[in-house]
């Protein structure tokens, strides 16, 4: 644990402007949207332990908020780490593409934009992965589909 506990100091070091959270699963770094990709190119290649392997790359709605949500491993080392940046424009959502320094971030960049509507840039191919351009964005949790319907019984 102390070891942990070094590693993550010196990762803060590395990235002064995050906050950290270590109370979780694995240690989570918060960054302003605007220094995610910063952050991401300094884990990348982060001397003892570079975060190699974009495991998997997610949002959340907070109703008032997106958080963008990277799960980050070290293929060397077999160490976690989570990335985190909020975003408080809903209708503009936006922040920059991480598939520059992970190739599998493009797949899973789309899979956002299709499903919240968050916009990646710099993205070189940013367009719906499964669904029709006018559908709208079914993750969200202000979403309604007017033409289908669904009501369970209570």
């Amino acid at each position: 644990m102390e070891k942990n506990n070094e590693f993550m100091e010196s990762v803060s070091k590395a990235i002064p402007y995050c906050a950290l959270r270590q109370d979780t699963q694995y240690p989570e770094l918060i960054v302003p949207a605007g220094k995610l990709h910063e952050a991401a190119e300094v884990l990348k290649n982060y001397k003892e332990h570079p975060f190699d392997y974009l495991v998997s790359l997610t949002a959340v709605d907070h109703l008032e908020k997106f958080t963008m949500v990277y799960h980050l491993e070290s293929t060397h080392t077999h160490t976690m780490i989570v990335l985190k940046a909020d975003l408080e424009d809903r209708d503009k959502a936006k922040i920059d593409t991480v598939s520059d320094l992970w190739i599998t971030a493009e797949f899973h960049e789309r899979e956002v934009f299709d499903l919240f509507g968050i916009r990646f840039n710099n993205h070189p191919d940013l367009r719906r992965f499964f669904l029709e351009d006018d559908y709208g964005y079914p993750l969200r949790k202000d979403f309604k589909d007017e033409v289908n319907i669904i009501e369970y019984p209570n």
